[in-house]
């Protein structure tokens, strides 16, 4: 169990003792997402740079309710749908509040919101040069996980299934292969439902998972925050003891020799 205290999570030099990170959209308020976030544990939420209020003090701000100083900003580029545009973004967010940590997504389309793989590279590769930190959201294709790796990103972010789906992790083969293969921390980042599908993400060894709709769009926010914050201990747990080997037949408890 002292192994367990001093587990943590190190992205870009960075240590967090909580691996479940959240968003910051589709709360109803402000307060509510703060809520969240700490009944969550976590210590780094995400922002859409675009959509999210951290300058304008003339309407609500983020940044009031969730302390900057508490938590690890984590600034992405939700609704970018060009390298462009995602890199324009995050030089304006490193502008704004000198955020170099950042989460990367260059999305193909507006109806499944998946991963385009090649502007998704391309950014990559010229943010990394510029100096940023990028964890990069990214489809669950092993080729282009290691690809991501190989020019510099911080942390590999593969969906589960598709963003806001609820559809948890559809893909467990490739999930698992990229989990083998790389040497930075694999982020389950889209898809995640409920808490069983969290822990099925921290089974299966990714060293964390990020959340939104999950939590806000939830009937009680507050308290699925805590419910996922369990279940990513509860699979991280499992995962670092190793689960029993799956058999084709019963395996009793007790011996069956030396009955009475």
């Amino acid at each position: 169990m002292a192994e367990l205290s001093r587990d943590r999570l190190v992205i870009a030099g960075r240590e967090f003792s909580s691996r479940l990170i959240i968003g910051t959209g589709k709360y109803k308020t402000y307060e509510e997402n703060a809520q969240a976030a700490d009944a969550a544990g976590a210590q780094m939420v995400t922002v859409a740079v675009r959509r999210v209020n951290l300058t304008d003090r003339e309407k609500p701000m983020l940044v009031d309710h969730l302390d900057p100083k508490q938590y690890v900003y984590l600034p992405n580029t939700a609704g970018c749908f060009t390298a462009d545009d995602a890199i324009r973004t995050l030089r304006l967010a490193r502008e704004a509040g000198g955020w170099s940590l950042v989460k990367l997504e260059v999305l193909a389309d507006q109806k499944t919101l998946y991963p385009d793989m090649e502007e998704t590279l391309r950014a990559a590769k010229l943010l990394i040069a510029d100096g940023f930190d990028v964890m990069v959201y990214c489809s669950d294709d092993p080729v282009f996980a290691r690809k991501l790796e190989d020019v510099g990103c911080c942390a590999i972010m593969p969906l589960g299934s598709l963003i806001g789906s609820g559809l948890g992790v559809q893909n467990p083969v490739n999930i698992r292969l990229i989990v083998e293969q790389s040497s930075v921390p694999v982020i389950v980042d889209a898809g995640v439902g409920t808490a069983s599908d969290a822990a099925v993400a921290m089974e299966l060894g990714c060293d964390g998972v990020l959340m939104n709709t999950a939590i806000a769009e939830a009937k009680d926010p507050v308290l699925m925050a805590s419910a996922m914050k369990h279940a990513v201990i509860a699979g991280r747990e499992a995962y670092l003891a190793g689960r029993m080997p799956k058999k084709r037949y019963a395996d009793p408890s007790s011996p069956l020799a030396g009955l009475i």
